[in-house]
């Protein structure tokens, strides 16, 4: 599905009182008073607001979405709020509207496995980081590859498992992209989508600290 009809899909969704994200990515991810941090897929802007209020004012929130209902719906909800210390991006995660080397964290809730191209995602991750910077991603995974008929079909999109890739594949982009210390959190059991089996998890990594930018 490319990025008009998902930013159709989830503006539509802005105001809808349901769960668009799996997993807790926040929830281990311990950001500290005055960090920059960055929430991709960030909805409504729920953690990004949670975020921005843990890091205090002297640390920064980015959030990014594709989608210009629900980027609306988190500046109102900050405006709300009166949380200053946050800025919400229109943005695809393949080519990142943010400098190099300005973020401590990275999170993400059930995001990147919409995006068509993971290894140009992941390369972005690497290169917002500043060395020594983390990342904490929930994602699904599939056990078998997505057949074809659900890449693009509604139901499975807006369940975030039709662009699903395997395990081993999913811990090779992120090898690949240069992170170390990758570990899985946490991990559901498999369950049933359509004609396959998918499972969700959590996971964390570290930018080296000596870690090149120069190909990021």
């Amino acid at each position: 599905m490319d990025t008009t009809e998902i930013n159709k899909r989830y503006s539509a969704l802005a105001e809808d009182s349901c769960c668009l994200s799996c997993g807790g990515a926040l929830n281990f991810s311990s950001p500290n008073p005055g960090e920059v941090c960055i929430d991709l897929g960030c909805g409504r802007g729920n953690d990004v607001i949670r975020m921005a209020q843990t890091v205090g004012t002297d640390g920064f929130v980015y959030g990014l979405d594709v989608s210009d209902g629900m980027l609306e719906k988190a500046r109102k909800n900050a405006e709300k709020l009166e949380v200053k210390n946050v800025q919400f991006v229109k943005s695809e995660l393949q080519s990142m509207a943010l400098p190099s080397q300005v973020a401590n964290l990275v999170i993400s809730n059930c995001t990147i496995n919409h995006a068509q191209d993971k290894e140009k995602v992941w390369n972005e991750i690497y290169r917002v980081l500043k060395k020594g910077g983390r990342f904490v991603v929930s994602d699904i995974y599939s056990l078998s590859e997505v057949p074809e008929e659900y890449r693009n079909d509604p139901v499975a999109v807006s369940e975030c498992w039709a662009g699903a890739i395997e395990k081993e594949l999913y811990l090779k982009i992120i090898s690949d992209a240069g992170f170390e210390n990758v570990q899985i959190l946490e991990e559901s059991q498999p369950y049933e989508k359509g004609k396959i089996e998918v499972s969700s998890f959590t996971i964390s990594g570290v930018k080296p600290a000596g870690g090149c930018c120069c190909n990021h």
